[in-house]
């Protein structure tokens, strides 16, 4: 309907507008006028009819409308009511499912009060058969004074005065055992803070781990190393502190030191000064000490070329120089350098194993023997190292695991076990430390020699790459007391009789079987 009315309005005014303008131009004629004004009124007219059929058409497609959505608000209703009657239909099943559940815990209830009542007979049965035993007990307990001519306190008295003295008898002989374990446990230790002071500070090892043969391009070389009476020698040994042995071995000069790092410097320097072919003292001491200076600026970038290998993130610039001070270190002929980056990576394997942080185990794995690079300091070199992991801001999870790795201090995290772990693997497995195979095969041979002399031993066995010796006995001639006192007197002949690195662990096992045939 506004759009009809607007648009006679539109018609009319353009009427209206048009005529105006005739009239105002004052050039139109009445005709004209006339003519205009039943054009006016059929345009009305045109208008008014559009208009109706207009409207006709808004109306038929409005009832069309209200059709279409009166029929979808049934289909909507009826879907609507499908949904209550199932939801009807499921609720009358939960009731009646309820209703069975209550039905059960009704009976359960009667049930648990029959069993509450036939308790309760039960316990008053059990009561009155209680004072009734109470009455029989001091009945006997007078007769037993009477029989025996002692009080009831003076019995519990002397029976008191039996438990103290055999309590007194069990706490000796642990005492004694504690005793006996402590002084074996001091024996141990002392052998690994010996063989520590051995490693840092002796002067006497042996000739494969503490010499360096110098190839020269003639025997006429070894005169002006000599130089004359012999000035050029001993001012090479003054600077460097070791020795230098020459003899008439062809073309080759011998380093001997029990330092590697001052027996590579003295190496390199020897090199550079034959190459260099001005050997006299003043000259020798300079060479020496540029090579010493050279070599321990390389030291931070070995120990850096150390971290990138094993994928560890930035460390303490001393940290680094330690590390690499590593590779001028050995223990028991292995590099000290080599074996940690080994147990860097075993402590790695394992820990993404057990789902643990593999940074973190290869850190600790990697600085374990970190206190090994202190000189002349007697402590043990894993309280060394905590000291310096501690110093340079290493966590404290790794300070724990190098502190640990020797029971010097309790472990606190499974990171502590894996470093130990990797450290006896590392150095128990063939050919790891300097030891020839014929010589590991003798010590496998002298451990189980030694289990086998004890009487009632029947097999023994060397496992684990000699650190332990696993001895079967027969049960018939040892019992267990006599099992323990072998374990310690094989540990006692192996301590007197043997050279070894690090523990030997002695497990005794008596197993007793019994067997019959049925017929």
């Amino acid at each position: 309907m506004d759009f009809t009315v607007i648009l006679i309005s539109s018609i009319a005014g353009f009427v209206l507008a048009y005529i105006i303008g005739h009239f105002l131009s004052g050039n139109i004629s009445k005709k004209k006028i006339a003519e205009a004004e039943s054009q006016a009124k059929s345009i009305l007219k045109d208008a008014e009819n559009e208009a109706k059929n207009l409207k006709k058409e808004k109306i038929l497609e409005a009832k069309e409308e209200w059709h279409k959505r009166k029929q979808e608000f049934e289909q909507e209703a009826n879907q609507r009511k499908s949904k209550l009657a199932e939801q009807e239909k499921n609720i009358k099943k939960r009731e009646e499912g309820i209703e069975q559940k209550v039905d059960l815990i009704l009976k359960k209830e009667k049930h648990f009060q029959t069993i509450e009542e036939d308790v309760a007979k039960r316990e008053k049965q059990i009561k009155e058969k209680g004072e009734q035993l109470d009455k029989l007990i001091l009945e006997h307990s007078k007769k037993l004074e009477q029989i025996a001519g002692l009080s009831r306190e003076e019995a519990k008295k002397q029976l008191i005065e039996n438990y103290i003295n055999e309590a007194k008898s069990q706490a000796a002989l642990q005492i004694r055992q504690i005793r006996e374990e402590t002084k074996s446990i001091a024996n141990r230790e002392a052998q690994n803070i010996i063989v520590q002071a051995i490693q840092r500070t002796a002067s006497d090892h042996s000739a494969e781990n503490t010499v360096s043969v110098v190839n020269l391009e003639s025997d006429e070389m070894k005169g002006r190393i000599i130089g004359r009476e012999g000035r050029n020698i001993r001012a090479f040994e003054a600077a460097t502190g070791i020795d230098l042995i020459i003899d008439d071995t062809p073309e080759a000069v011998v380093i001997s030191g029990f330092d590697p790092f001052r027996r590579h410097v003295a190496k390199v320097a020897l090199e550079k000064l034959m190459l260099d072919g001005r050997i006299h003292p003043t000259r020798i001491e300079e060479i020496v000490e540029k090579t010493r200076k050279e070599l321990e600026g390389e030291l931070g970038n070995l120990g850096e070329q150390a971290i990138m290998d094993l994928g560890i993130h930035t460390m303490h610039p001393e940290l680094l120089k330690l590390i690499g001070k590593m590779k001028y270190r050995t223990s028991y002929g292995q590099n000290l350098l080599n074996h940690s980056i080994e147990v860097s990576h075993l402590c790695g394997i394992m820990a993404a194993e057990l789902g643990l942080d593999v940074q973190i185990a290869k850190r600790a794995g990697l600085l374990h023997d970190v206190g090994k690079t202190i000189e002349q300091d007697p402590s043990p070199h894993a309280l060394l190292g905590f000291d310096l992991a501690k110093k340079y801001k290493e966590k404290h999870v790794v300070c724990n695991a190098i502190g640990a790795h020797h029971e010097d201090i309790e472990m606190e995290t499974p990171i502590a076990v894996l470093v130990q772990a990797a450290d006896s693997i590392s150095g128990a497995r063939p050919g790891a430390r300097r030891e020839s195979l014929e010589n590991y095969v003798k010590r496998l041979q002298k451990l189980e020699e030694i289990a086998m002399s004890f009487e009632g031993v029947s097999k023994s066995f060397a496992i684990q790459a000699g650190r332990e010796i696993r001895v079967i006995v027969e049960p018939e001639k040892v019992d267990d007391m006599l099992a323990d006192q072998t374990a310690s007197e094989i540990a006692t002949r192996i301590e007197s009789e043997m050279e070894y690195p690090g523990q030997i662990k002695v497990t005794v096992v008596r197993e007793r079987r019994s067997m019959a045939i049925a017929k």
